[in-house]
């Protein structure tokens, strides 16, 4: 099999670091090859803050996914999150020179770099910028302004920003690992290219996803990513207030929190009881599961409180951005018990559990579909796209060329192009950025 078939996604999260390699099927749909998970031992709040121990488990996870698919992995797309990442909006324009001539990928790419040259805070960089909707001479709520006629081409924008020094440590530990970096996503998208459908993106759907250390948001409206937020806190700090609760060991808190944990103290009865052994022949400790859900409950109901702030930044309370399909959760954290139930009560809003089956093959076993993959489906969705998208284009190339000589007359039928630039130039301005990016690392050696 050759290497431009497949792609491979590396989620570097706070508890585990996941390789994952995929392919698609000849159905379209994504095939998975060979995963690898480890520990995360050098990554704290999805900010790498021991950069050994982070490559090692990088190499642990790699290894693992290339046992068990016999590939060689040559270059990841790598997620990005942390409560570094901020988001903003912003409106910008640009004055064409000639409003004879319509609307094209190089204008778009103009105003996008404009953009870029935001100033930011010191130390800050912009990762991503997410066109929302275009105004064309006044004209608003465009969602595609190529091959329109217009002087004044002005954008929304959603602004993703995160920390140069810490973007820098992760393209560093990748690269000592031996491998190219071919992508950087932030996670909120990738996980919710995962789970979400097209139509609960166009209703309006905040995805979160609840990882070890962070807990992220993505909020899509009208098939637009509107909002994003990190949320610093995650799984780790229920665990961290079991084992300060119940003065165990961590190892056992998150035995307990995963095995009893149930996020509605309601649910149990206060005669169920978990014994739990004693250290070095000290008395087992009993602890009743009713205790247990009322130290998560407090700690979820935090969580929950923190991002139903953000959904309601976003406006989600006005009749034009309400989200009709409501809430999704994914990530590790979702697995806890009457999760779902407790988001509904407190938010509101209707809510489902996300499995990032979405795009993957039938046949794919149950341990892959679980939330907890949600990010690494994601980014291996993310990068064989981009390379999907490629591979037509020449194609599609050598088809114009023959058609033109043959029929040059014809030429003014523009449509079909008109498509494929879109495509183009979405691929080529952060084909700029990765390559602006790469360099960066190269230089910082």
């Amino acid at each position: 099999m050759e290497n431009k078939d497949i792609a491979v996604g590396l989620d570097i999260g706070t508890t585990k670091i996941v390789a994952m390699i995929g392919r698609n099927n000849e159905y379209g749909k994504m095939e998975i090859l060979g995963i690898g998970k480890s520990k995360s031992l050098g990554v704290h709040r999805g900010v790498v803050n021991n950069i050994t121990q982070t490559i090692q488990s990088i190499q642990q996870a790699v290894q693992d996914a290339e046992t068990s698919s016999g590939l060689k992995i040559q270059d990841v797309v790598v997620g990005i999150a942390g409560q570094h990442i901020r988001s903003l909006q912003h409106s910008d324009y640009i004055t064409r020179s000639n409003s004879d001539e319509v609307i094209d990928a190089e204008d778009i790419d103009r105003l996008c770099n404009q953009v870029h040259k935001l100033v930011m805070l010191p130390g800050e960089e912009i990762i991503h910028v997410l066109p929302q909707d275009f105004k064309v001479d006044g004209q608003a709520e465009i969602k595609e302004p190529i091959g329109m006629y217009g002087g004044r081409l002005e954008a929304n924008f959603h602004v993703v920003v995160g920390q140069v020094s810490s973007i820098r440590n992760i393209g560093r530990c990748v690269k000592s690992t031996g491998l190219e970096l071919s992508g950087i996503t932030l996670e909120p998208l990738a996980s919710a290219n995962a789970v979400l459908s097209r139509e609960e993106k166009e209703a309006g759907v905040a995805l979160i996803d609840i990882g070890g250390g962070t807990t992220d948001l993505a909020i899509f409206k009208d098939g637009i990513i509107r909002h994003t937020a990190v949320i610093p806190f995650g799984g780790n700090v229920i665990t961290e207030d079991i084992k300060e609760g119940c003065s165990i060991i961590e190892k056992q808190a998150e035995l307990l929190k995963v095995k009893f944990g149930s996020a509605w103290p309601g649910e149990n009865k206060d005669n169920e009881i978990v014994s739990i052994p004693g250290l070095r022949g000290r008395e087992p400790k009993e602890i009743t599961l009713k205790n247990l859900s009322k130290i998560i409950h407090a700690r979820v109901v935090e969580i929950i409180e923190q991002v139903y702030l953000e959904i309601k930044n976003y406006g989600h309370e006005e009749q034009k951005k309400k989200l009709i399909a409501g809430i999704v959760l994914t990530g590790g954290g979702a697995q806890l018990q009457h999760l779902k139930q407790l988001v509904e009560y407190i938010t509101g809003m209707d809510t489902r559990i996300g499995y990032p089956n979405e795009h993957l093959a039938g046949d794919s076993d149950s341990e892959t579909t679980s939330p907890l993959y949600a990010t690494a489906v994601g980014l291996v969705l993310n990068s064989l796209e981009n390379k999907h998208r490629n591979t037509p284009k020449v194609l599609k190339d050598t088809q114009d060329a023959e058609k033109e000589e043959f029929n040059q007359k014809d030429s003014e039928i523009q449509e079909p192009e008109i498509k494929e630039e879109t495509h183009v130039e979405r691929k080529r301005f952060f084909d700029k950025w990765a390559e602006k990016f790469k360099e960066f690392l190269d230089n910082a050696e």
